[in-house]
């Protein structure tokens, strides 16, 4: 894996992270509060989730990496 596949790879396993970090932590608005819509958190805390997303990202990347640069998942002919 090359530094850019590296990288792309990153980002792709970053933003699925991210959604599947997004429905944590959810409370609902109150009906009555003005500026929210009916199914808008009362705070979304996204500095928490995008610090969580990254580093589970990093986790699932080194995960990645150490089976693409292992021999055992290898799709050359040996």
């Amino acid at each position: 894996m090359n530094w850019f596949t590296g990288i792309i790879v990153y980002v792709l396993v970053w933003w699925v992270a991210l959604f599947a970090v997004l429905p944590l932590w959810i409370a609902p608005a109150e009906p009555g509060d003005l500026g929210y819509s009916a199914g808008a958190p009362k705070q979304p805390l996204l500095r928490r989730k995008v610090l969580i997303t990254s580093l589970v990202a990093a986790v699932i990347w080194t995960v990645i990496y150490a089976l693409v640069r292992s021999p055992w998942l290898s799709f050359r002919g040996s």
